[in-house]
Protein backbone atom coordinates (compact mmCIF):
# COMPACT_ATOMS: atom_id res chain seq x y z
CA UNK A 1 0.00 0.00 0.00
CA UNK A 2 1.03 3.55 -0.63
CA UNK A 3 2.42 5.58 2.29
CA UNK A 4 -0.44 8.04 1.95
CA UNK A 5 -2.91 5.25 2.76
CA UNK A 6 -1.28 4.53 6.11
CA UNK A 7 -1.52 8.20 7.08
CA UNK A 8 -5.30 8.18 6.83
CA UNK A 9 -6.93 8.43 10.26
CA UNK A 10 -10.51 7.32 9.64
CA UNK A 11 -12.86 5.88 7.00
CA UNK A 12 -14.09 9.35 6.05
CA UNK A 13 -10.56 10.41 5.07
CA UNK A 14 -10.30 7.19 3.06
CA UNK A 15 -13.52 8.06 1.21
CA UNK A 16 -12.23 11.53 0.37
CA UNK A 17 -8.96 10.14 -0.95
CA UNK A 18 -10.82 7.49 -2.95
CA UNK A 19 -13.03 10.12 -4.59
CA UNK A 20 -10.08 12.38 -5.41
CA UNK A 21 -8.03 9.48 -6.75
CA UNK A 22 -10.86 8.41 -9.05
CA UNK A 23 -11.23 11.97 -10.36
CA UNK A 24 -7.52 11.93 -11.23
CA UNK A 25 -7.67 8.51 -12.87
CA UNK A 26 -5.75 6.78 -10.07
CA UNK A 27 -7.91 3.66 -9.76
CA UNK A 28 -5.09 1.83 -7.97
CA UNK A 29 -4.96 4.44 -5.19
CA UNK A 30 -8.77 4.56 -4.99
CA UNK A 31 -8.95 0.80 -4.43
CA UNK A 32 -6.27 1.02 -1.73
CA UNK A 33 -8.23 3.77 0.04
CA UNK A 34 -11.43 1.71 -0.23
CA UNK A 35 -9.70 -1.32 1.28
CA UNK A 36 -8.19 0.73 4.10
CA UNK A 37 -11.63 2.12 5.04
CA UNK A 38 -12.99 -1.42 5.21
CA UNK A 39 -10.09 -2.50 7.43
CA UNK A 40 -10.59 0.47 9.77
CA UNK A 41 -14.29 -0.25 10.20
CA UNK A 42 -13.65 -3.91 10.98
CA UNK A 43 -10.88 -3.12 13.47
CA UNK A 44 -13.34 -1.05 15.49
CA UNK A 45 -15.29 -4.25 16.33
CA UNK A 46 -12.53 -5.83 18.41
CA UNK A 47 -12.32 -9.21 16.70
CA UNK A 48 -10.25 -11.75 18.61
CA UNK A 49 -8.96 -13.76 15.61
CA UNK A 50 -7.88 -12.99 12.07
CA UNK A 51 -10.82 -15.03 10.81
CA UNK A 52 -13.30 -12.88 12.76
CA UNK A 53 -11.64 -9.67 11.60
CA UNK A 54 -11.66 -10.80 7.98
CA UNK A 55 -15.32 -11.83 8.21
CA UNK A 56 -16.14 -8.36 9.55
CA UNK A 57 -14.16 -6.87 6.68
CA UNK A 58 -16.30 -8.97 4.34
CA UNK A 59 -19.47 -7.45 5.78
CA UNK A 60 -18.12 -3.92 5.46
CA UNK A 61 -16.95 -4.58 1.91
CA UNK A 62 -20.42 -5.88 1.05
CA UNK A 63 -21.99 -2.76 2.57
CA UNK A 64 -19.66 -0.68 0.42
CA UNK A 65 -20.88 -2.53 -2.66
CA UNK A 66 -24.53 -2.09 -1.67
CA UNK A 67 -23.99 1.61 -1.04
CA UNK A 68 -22.32 2.03 -4.42
CA UNK A 69 -25.11 0.17 -6.23
CA UNK A 70 -27.89 2.12 -4.51
CA UNK A 71 -26.01 5.43 -4.49
CA UNK A 72 -26.70 5.94 -0.80
CA UNK A 73 -25.31 4.51 2.42
CA UNK A 74 -26.75 1.03 2.82
CA UNK A 75 -26.25 -1.37 5.72
CA UNK A 76 -26.33 -5.15 5.39
CA UNK A 77 -29.19 -5.32 7.90
CA UNK A 78 -29.96 -9.04 7.55
CA UNK A 79 -26.30 -9.94 7.85
CA UNK A 80 -25.91 -7.86 11.04
CA UNK A 81 -29.00 -9.55 12.49
CA UNK A 82 -27.46 -12.94 11.71
CA UNK A 83 -24.18 -11.83 13.34
CA UNK A 84 -26.06 -10.76 16.45
CA UNK A 85 -27.78 -14.16 16.67
CA UNK A 86 -24.94 -16.49 15.64
CA UNK A 87 -21.70 -14.52 15.94
CA UNK A 88 -19.54 -13.47 13.02
CA UNK A 89 -18.12 -16.95 12.33
CA UNK A 90 -21.56 -18.56 12.52
CA UNK A 91 -23.04 -15.90 10.25
CA UNK A 92 -20.32 -16.41 7.62
CA UNK A 93 -20.84 -20.16 7.74
CA UNK A 94 -24.60 -19.81 7.35
CA UNK A 95 -24.16 -17.38 4.47
CA UNK A 96 -22.02 -19.75 2.39
CA UNK A 97 -24.12 -22.81 3.27
CA UNK A 98 -27.24 -21.36 1.69
CA UNK A 99 -28.40 -23.53 -1.19
CA UNK A 100 -28.43 -20.60 -3.61
CA UNK A 101 -25.42 -18.41 -4.10
CA UNK A 102 -25.72 -14.79 -3.05
CA UNK A 103 -24.76 -12.17 -5.62
CA UNK A 104 -22.22 -10.70 -3.22
CA UNK A 105 -19.10 -12.29 -4.70
CA UNK A 106 -19.74 -11.00 -8.20
CA UNK A 107 -20.49 -7.51 -6.93
CA UNK A 108 -17.33 -7.52 -4.76
CA UNK A 109 -15.24 -8.69 -7.72
CA UNK A 110 -16.55 -5.86 -9.89
CA UNK A 111 -15.20 -3.37 -7.33
CA UNK A 112 -11.84 -5.13 -6.97
CA UNK A 113 -12.78 -6.49 -3.52
CA UNK A 114 -13.20 -10.23 -4.19
CA UNK A 115 -10.76 -11.17 -1.43
CA UNK A 116 -13.37 -9.91 1.05
CA UNK A 117 -16.00 -12.50 0.10
CA UNK A 118 -16.99 -14.85 2.91
CA UNK A 119 -15.94 -17.74 0.67
CA UNK A 120 -12.41 -16.36 0.38
CA UNK A 121 -12.16 -15.82 4.14
CA UNK A 122 -13.35 -19.36 4.86
CA UNK A 123 -10.80 -20.87 2.48
CA UNK A 124 -8.01 -18.83 4.13
CA UNK A 125 -9.11 -19.92 7.63
CA UNK A 126 -10.61 -23.43 7.28
CA UNK A 127 -9.87 -24.34 10.91
CA UNK A 128 -12.71 -22.05 12.09
CA UNK A 129 -15.42 -23.49 9.83
CA UNK A 130 -17.15 -26.78 9.08
CA UNK A 131 -15.84 -29.03 6.35
CA UNK A 132 -19.09 -28.42 4.44
CA UNK A 133 -18.60 -24.63 4.50
CA UNK A 134 -14.96 -24.96 3.41
CA UNK A 135 -15.83 -27.30 0.54
CA UNK A 136 -18.73 -25.14 -0.66
CA UNK A 137 -16.50 -22.05 -0.48
CA UNK A 138 -13.75 -23.73 -2.50
CA UNK A 139 -16.26 -24.87 -5.07
CA UNK A 140 -17.80 -21.39 -5.47
CA UNK A 141 -14.43 -19.70 -5.72
CA UNK A 142 -13.26 -22.14 -8.40
CA UNK A 143 -16.48 -21.53 -10.35
CA UNK A 144 -15.90 -17.78 -10.23
CA UNK A 145 -12.25 -17.91 -11.21
CA UNK A 146 -12.96 -20.20 -14.17
CA UNK A 147 -15.89 -18.10 -15.40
Amino acid sequence: MSDIIYKLKNPEECATLEKNALERGRTDLAIQARRRAIEMRAQAHGATTDAERECLEAVYAYERVLSEQRRRTTRAARTWQMIKRHGIIGAAERAVNRPTEASGYRALAEMGLEEYAFEAVIVRHPEFFSAEAVERSRQRLSEHTSA
